[in-house]
């Protein structure tokens, strides 16, 4: 059975930094895409940042571009998320999803559809 486990999110003042972990258990396939997408209040859910390893691909929504990094320790099966820049408008529960056994084309790494899997999701809270 696979599982997400999420964790790193929190409380920070406009400017700070977090790091989001997703950890992946119950499958091992090499070519998968991992990523992350975020929901804030009365909003709709947004991809946000995404890796692809069959395609050694990245995605980033132009938001986040230049102030997010996302990277994978594939034997560890887990994708992180490094926020740097923090800003207010980045406040939204960060959810990690994936895709094992699949790499859709880069512009389609954000497209919820084709993930399978979802994690509970952890809060980050920017303060301005």
């Amino acid at each position: 059975q696979v599982h997400l486990a999420e964790s790193g999110g929190g409380s920070v003042q406009a400017g700070g930094s977090l790091r989001l972990s997703c950890a992946a258990s119950g499958y091992t396939y090499n070519n998968n895409a991992m990523g992350w997408f975020r929901q804030a209040p009365g909003k709709e859910r947004e991809g946000v940042a995404f890796t692809c390893t069959g395609r050694g691909t990245t995605y980033y929504t132009d938001s986040v571009k230049d102030r997010f990094t996302i990277s994978r320790d594939n034997a560890k099966n887990t994708v992180y998320l490094q926020m740097n820049s923090l800003k207010p408008e980045d406040t939204a529960m960060y959810i990690c999803a994936a895709a094992p056994g699949f790499c859709p084309l880069t512009s389609l790494l954000p497209l919820s559809d084709h993930y399978n899997y979802w994690g509970q999701g952890t809060q980050v809270t920017v303060s301005s």
